[in-house]
Formats: C-alpha cells, structure tokens, sequence
C-alpha cells in the first residue's frame, strides 16, 4: 500500500485572498514504512512574502524569485503523489492551497476523501491533549531538534514517523513475533531414532489353541444362531 506524506508552507493562511504556496514536500510510504523516495520543491509564488510568514518558514521574496513558478512544476507534483491517499496534518488547509493552484492551471482537483488527517487521528485518540506536530514528536520520542523552523519536506519526514506510531503500525512486539515465526520456521537437526523392525501381528499355534479354548467355554455365542 503507497501513501504519500504531504506538507506545504504558503504566504499565508487563505488563498482566496490571494496567499500562494511556496514550498511543497513530499515523503513516500510503503505498507507504512518510508521508502526514501521524497519530493521537494520551493515554488515562486510571483508576490510578496509577509514578514510573519517569513517568520514561520523563513524563505523571503528574494530566495523564492529564483526557483520555479508552481505551473512549472504542477506536472511532476501530480506524477509522485499519483492517486494514492495523502497523509496530511490538518489536511484542509494544505488541500485548499493546492487545489487552488491546481484550479488555476485547469488541473482536476485532489478530493478531501484520499487525504488521512494526521490531525482529526490525533485529537480523536488525545482528546483534549495538544495535537500540534512538535507534540505528537515529544509524544511518540521522534527527534524534531532540526525543526527550527516549519519546511514542507523536514515537517513531512517528522509526520511520517509520527503517523506510523499514530495508527499503531510500529508495535513494539512485532520485531518479537517476527523472529518467533522464523526460529518456529527454521529447519531443525535430524533425531537419531534407532529402527526398530515391523512387530509380526499373525497370531501364534499357541494364541490360536488358547483362542478355540476361550470360545468353547461360550454359552450359546451368536455367530452359531442361524439367521
């Protein structure tokens, strides 16, 4: 099973009004193990960057007017995630900046309904409990000392080792009944038994005479009635 782990880092918080994004990162997940493969892009959003945006993510207006516009890289965007679920952490906020600039290439639009939210998973099993990614870091011992600061690929690395304790896909006794089953598999040594020959089972003169005794001494037996 592919899953695709997602984040993006935008100017801001609402692309109706005009925000863009301007960084995409993306971790690949194989029957919930990373496989190595990840996307990144930094993407010029072709406006300004806000001074408490640049704050978050700290990729100012002069360092994105050198990478790519998103229609440049909207095309191996959509090739790795493919049509496979998208692990997303508050999956309604990156997927409405990404259909907004889907929509705007005349690209179809990624469905809510393939996205898993890392963020309903974690507040539905912690009610109450913060559900922040630096959080569920310091809950499940994932080691976020590089996050000084948010990045799409950096925050998509951390959530896919957080989304595998969150569902519960690293058991710790799995690594247990892993090696049970190869040790119970594993061929043993040959026992050296000693070969014992057939017992003869035809009855001997001396069963056969004790046998006609023992049926004489029967009173009236039923295999002598006559049907």
């Amino acid at each position: 099973m592919r899953e695709i782990v997602l984040d993006t880092e935008t100017t801001g918080l609402n692309p109706g009004s005009g925000d863009r994004i301007v960084e995409i990162g993306c971790v690949e997940l194989m029957d919930h193990m990373p496989t190595g493969r990840t996307y990144q892009k930094y993407v010029n959003p072709e406006r300004d960057v806000p001074l408490e945006s640049f704050n978050i993510h700290g990729l100012s207006e002069a360092f994105l007017a050198d990478h790519p516009v998103f229609a440049e890289v909207v095309e191996s965007f959509l090739a790795f995630i493919g049509d496979d679920p998208l692990v997303i952490h508050n999956a309604s906020f990156d997927i409405k900046f990404l259909n907004a600039e889907i929509d705007r290439l005349g690209f179809k639009p990624l469905p809510m309904s393939r996205t898993i939210d890392t963020l309903k998973i974690a507040r539905s099993r912690y009610p109450g409990a913060s559900a922040t990614l630096d959080e569920l870091c310091r809950r499940f011992g994932v080691d976020n000392a590089a996050r000084t600061s948010h990045g799409a690929l950096l925050d998509s690395e951390l959530l896919a080792a957080v989304y595998i304790d969150l569902i519960g896909a690293r058991e710790p006794g799995l690594d247990l009944a892993t090696q049970s089953v190869s040790q119970a598999s594993a061929p043993t040594a040959p026992v050296d038994r000693p070969v014992r020959p057939a017992r003869p089972h035809a009855p001997s003169e001396a069963e056969l005479a004790a046998h006609e005794n023992f049926l004489e001494k029967l009173t009236d037996p039923i295999w002598n009635r006559n049907t």
